[in-house]
């Protein structure tokens, strides 16, 4: 089985060929990177041949590759094509924008949603705050150092641990306030306790006299990104707990947006009199 909760059966009115083929490309994950004509037959129950014509015809596409000497498939370049130009569209903040704003409302908190690039976080979407703005200048588009804030550190904390070793052993790590860490051992304990405790709680790390309280988003068992509240340390005393409850709720219901975007509802019909 792969890490996505896939709905196997084709919506009524939708092409089976065409639904089989998405499921194939969604079968696809970082622990099964590989798949081959028989087990793509038997994880899903179709013919060998429809198995066959299906990885061929993605192939054929660029969607998929294939290894001549194991004849196995793996994700090809029109995927990667697709996704950059996903994150860049505007579908992200679409998607996101109602689960920022309905936290923003619950909270009163400014509230980020960010995505790894390279050695930061890249903001791609916010929602201001009830007392005013972080910044003078707009929060989206801004890029957060990995190695310092919650924002930050909700994600990093989540990649494999070979992965996060080479991010951040042997790079010189630059200091932004007293508080911001730059030893990695330091650093790795502090990833470690995040993990440990599903959220990341930072005070004056990056912003002298902000805090950020932030979690991770999740593509099935992949970090994506993280979600983030930020404001001054005293509007989170004696709030700690109904934040962080707000903000997993919040992340739940963003991975679900993401992973099964809502349906535009079809239109009532009309009586006639």
């Amino acid at each position: 089985m792969t890490d996505f909760d896939l709905d196997r059966r084709t919506p009524a009115g939708a092409l089976q060929t065409v639904d089989r083929a998405l499921l194939v490309l969604l079968a696809f994950e970082r622990t099964r990177p590989d798949w081959g004509v028989t087990e793509v037959a038997e994880e899903f129950g179709w013919d060998t041949s429809v198995a066959q014509r299906l990885l061929a015809t993605l192939a054929g596409r660029g969607f998929l590759v294939s290894d001549p000497a194991t004849r196995r498939y793996r994700i090809g370049p029109a995927v990667l094509r697709l996704g950059r130009l996903w994150e860049r569209s505007g579908s992200l903040e679409l998607l996101a924008g109602p689960v920022l704003e309905e936290l923003r409302r619950v909270t009163g908190d400014t509230v980020l949603f960010s995505l790894p690039d390279s050695f930061h976080m890249r903001c791609v979407a916010a929602e201001e705050g009830e007392t005013g703005p972080l910044r003078y200048y707009p929060l989206v588009g801004e890029l957060y150092p990995a190695h310092a804030g919650a924002t930050s550190k909700s994600y990093y904390a989540y990649l494999p641990d070979e992965q996060r070793h080479r991010l951040f052993w042997g790079r010189p790590m630059a200091r932004f306030t007293d508080r911001t860490v730059t030893d990695p051992d330091v650093l790795e304990h502090q990833l470690l306790k995040v993990r440990g405790q599903g959220y990341a709680w930072t005070v004056g790390e990056y912003d002298t006299g902000v805090a950020t309280l932030a979690v991770p988003v999740f593509l099935g068992r992949e970090p994506y990104g993280s979600l983030s509240l930020g404001g001054a340390e005293e509007r989170f005393e004696g709030a700690m707990e109904n934040k962080l409850e707000a903000l997993r709720k919040a992340a739940d219901l963003l991975e679900r947006r993401l992973t099964h975007p809502p349906q535009r509802s079809k239109p009532r019909s009309r009586r006639t009199t």
